[in-house]
């Protein structure tokens, strides 16, 4: 079931469910624009839908992943880092203002020192999640 980030408790929600991203990565992510192209190549070029879902696995049990859907993105600033250096994450910033939500894969960060991040950051209107859960043998 899908949860949504509607206010700071929901926001909290999500934080303590995923132990604030501890010991974590990104798997995967996937960009719908909604834009297309038609079978008689005329062209749809609006980016309508602006949805990305994006997966995170976790070192630890249930939930040891989740999915985050970032609809009407604003901006992905995504930075990843080499094959040289670990791509952990420790902590995350998670920030609600009035007009967007905004994910960091650093914690401890304030709206100014976003700005200046050099990690991945992701900007939406909104933010549902839902956790994964496997099944314990």
């Amino acid at each position: 079931m899908w949860k949504s980030i509607k206010d700071k408790n929901d926001l909290a929600d999500l934080m303590e469910t995923f132990g604030d991203f501890h010991d974590s990565c990104i798997k995967e992510m996937n960009y719908i624009s909604g834009a297309y192209v038609n079978a008689d190549l005329s062209m749809y070029a609006v980016n309508d839908k602006r949805i990305l879902q994006v997966i995170i696995q976790r070192q630890y049990d249930n939930p040891c992943e989740i999915v985050m859907e970032f609809k009407g993105l604003k901006y992905l600033g995504l930075r990843p880092n080499d094959e040289n250096y670990t791509c952990e994450i420790l902590d995350a910033t998670l920030i609600l203002k009035d007009d967007c939500i905004i994910w960091c894969d650093c914690g401890g960060l304030s709206e100014t020192d976003i700005g200046n991040y050099d990690g991945t950051v992701i900007c939406a209107s909104e933010l549902r999640w839902r956790p994964i859960y496997v099944e314990q043998e």
